[in-house]
């Protein structure tokens, strides 16, 4: 009797994730924790992954993704990232797309649709995207599998890099119910991640953490009072490709421009830059065609460059987080780099001024809110849904103000609630003929350029004669074959004939107001979104000075315990690891340094006091003598048998 065929067995699911693995990225195995996040988002469970940078976090929301079915949802706020990725996923036969700011409106709804109908596999957008009305018509016909939150240390205020948008992902969850969520982040304290959990509505704790120790990163604060020199010898020390960080856009050029004049190729990065020249930029870095980018903290995010051998940070980060991000974008690689801060006798001066810079009075916030009122002429009663653009410059001039305070109070304002204020929105770029289209022909000699985009223009967008288009030069470089550069030029040079209107893309901040003017005595900003934000802000700029006045513990072990990693070994590498192995045997740290390190490991999360002990390299009586004092003038206080910082 001849037997039925068999039905083919199901594939189990490990080996479907290693067959994407190997198909679409070409690895055998999965590295660290990358497996455990996959099968756990796999069984449909809400899941957060704690990944240095370099880990592999894409890896995690696209391996199941792809093992699904349906559109993976990718919330991300950073638009190098989209296009990195989306350029990424293509290149491997991987269909993506991605919604950002600067596309206009057809462009976006041709997105939506195409997400809806074109079988796509992902769809990353910003978190402002989400509470668009478009944008929540279409995504309830998509047939969404999972979303996955990138950067989610932003969803919470108690964060570094707090993102009000973010919160509206819960919302989103209400819309796609049975849709799990994959969280990711690379820097969160032990409180952040209760937090991310518990604002993305996790029905358990369902954590996964990788070490974020970075065996072949060597930490090193240098204490100089000449920066450019000493940053001069560590890129003639330290050969291969290098960061610079600097706190503001002018020192970005400024600096960059001081290495081109001492031989070293430099380019500098800050976000004020129209896209065309961050692109350039990036991809002359990248390619190595410079060896130095001098940026701001607007550069780095979704870069993937495996090889940089130095971070070099001229003035200090306000926070152990925003350092270790930063930081860690040495070596990712796994060879040898370096981490170095810069640190002169005014950084600490500075560094605390930010405090007041961010928080400015209550009283000075509520002036900035009257006198925007002013700005605008809003009556009383009146602006509830009113978007306008912000030109800070002017309305500090107008109002003598100091443009830092300003932005930081309309930030206070928004988290209260009273507007909504968007720092350098991108506005798309716009054009109009202004020539009937009779008398366009019978303009001649504009060259072959010319001909080409006019013809392309009158095919891709309508009503050109009659209202302005939203156009992406981009597009147009791709379809007529020229450079972006080329492009803008062209339309430059048809607007100087009047043949057309061209109003090239620019970056404006935006306020709307999310309530009707208020009264300066109904105005209340609570204690969640000034007193206690404050106070961790406060705390972790006094991390910060923490760390670079240490000068005994070893900085890779500070930087885990910040984040609630407990490593029981040194680096061996870090400055003070180096500075310790030449120290004599028999040579105490005074007590000064013993308390400074003391106060360090306990600023982090309260410990008992053998935890102290493991964390302070001194011996015993030093150390208890150095407790004492510190307990006696209340710069420590004990509490059911814990160590922890005075409130």
């Amino acid at each position: 009797m001849t037997s039925l065929p068999k039905a083919d067995a199901p594939e189990p699911e490990n080996d479907i994730y290693r067959r994407l693995l190997k198909q679409y990225w070409g690895y055998d195995n999965f590295r660290g924790i990358q497996e455990d996040i996959i099968r756990s988002i796999g069984r449909n469970e809400d899941t957060l992954g704690l990944m240095p940078t370099g880990g592999g976090k894409s890896v995690t929301f696209q391996v199941p993704a792809l093992a699904r079915e349906g559109l993976c949802l990718v919330v991300t706020p950073l638009i190098a990232l989209m296009k990195d990725q989306v350029q990424n996923l293509k290149a491997r036969g991987i269909r993506a797309l991605c919604i950002h700011a600067g596309m206009g409106r057809q462009e976006i709804v041709t997105t939506l649709e195409n997400a809806i109908f074109g079988n796509y596999k992902f769809l990353y957008v910003s978190p402002e995207r989400l509470d668009t009305d478009i944008f929540r018509a279409k995504l309830g016909r998509m047939h969404v599998s999972m979303i996955t939150v990138d950067e989610s240390h932003c969803i919470s205020q108690w964060g570094y890099d707090f993102r009000p948008a973010y919160l509206k992902i819960a919302e989103i969850r209400d819309l796609l119910p049975g849709v799990p969520v994959l969280a990711l982040t690379a820097t969160a304290t032990p409180e952040v991640v209760k937090d991310i959990q518990r604002h993305l509505r996790f029905p358990r704790e369902n954590v996964f953490r990788m070490s974020f120790e970075r065996k072949n990163l060597a930490y090193v604060v240098r204490r100089t009072e000449d920066k450019a020199r000493e940053l001069l010898h560590i890129l003639g020390r330290v050969p291969g490709s290098a960061i610079v960080y600097v706190r503001n856009r002018r020192r970005t050029k400024e600096v960059a421009e001081w290495l081109a004049g001492e031989g070293i190729t430099a380019d500098y990065y800050h976000a004020g830059l129209d896209d065309a020249a961050k692109d350039l930029r990036q991809h002359r870095w990248q390619r190595g065609e410079s060896r130095v980018i001098v940026a701001t903290n607007a550069f780095g995010m979704g870069i993937d460059k495996p090889d940089v051998r130095l971070v070099v940070h001229l003035d200090l980060p306000d926070s152990i987080e925003a350092y270790f991000q930063e930081a860690g974008r040495a070596g990712r690689d796994g060879q040898k780099a370096y981490a170095v801060i810069l640190y002169g006798r005014t950084d600490k001066g500075a560094l605390k001024h930010r405090i007041p810079d961010t928080f400015p009075d209550k009283d000075y916030i509520k002036e900035v809110y009257e006198h925007l009122q002013y700005y605008y002429q809003m009556a009383m009663g009146d602006g509830l849904g009113c978007v306008r653009e912000f030109d800070i410059e002017d309305f500090c001039r107008k109002f003598k103000y100091f443009p830092v305070p300003v932005d930081s109070a309309l930030r206070i304002l928004t988290q209260a609630g009273y507007l909504d204020y968007t720092d350098e929105q991108d506005n798309a770029s716009r054009l109009l003929f202004t020539v009937r289209r009779d008398e366009l022909y019978r303009h001649n000699g504009l060259g072959d350029e010319a001909d080409r985009l006019i013809r392309l223009l009158l095919r891709l967008y309508t009503g050109l004669f009659t209202d302005y288009a939203f156009i992406d030069e981009g597009a147009l470089a791709t379809r007529t074959g020229l450079s972006r550069h080329q492009v803008y030029e062209s339309l430059l040079r048809l607007s100087r004939l009047g043949i057309v209107h061209y109003v090239p893309r620019k970056k404006i901040p935006h306020i709307t107001y999310t309530r009707e003017r208020t009264e300066l005595s109904r105005l209340h900003i609570p204690p969640a979104v000034y007193e206690e934000r404050k106070q961790r802000y406060e705390a972790r700029v006094n991390a910060m000075l923490e760390y670079v006045d240490n000068d005994t513990a070893c900085r890779s072990r500070l930087l885990l315990r910040y984040f609630g990693e407990k490593n029981e070994h040194d680096c061996g590498q870090c400055d003070t690891c180096l500075s310790l192995r030449n120290r004599p045997k028999d040579d105490t740290p005074p007590p000064e340094e013993i308390r400074k390190c003391i106060l360090q490991a306990v600023s982090a999360r309260p410990m008992t006091p053998a935890e102290v002990s493991e964390a302070v390299p001194a011996p015993a009586d030093a150390l208890a003598e150095a407790l004492r004092s510190l307990l006696d003038e209340r710069r420590l206080v004990r509490e059911n048998g814990l160590l922890k910082m005075p409130m």
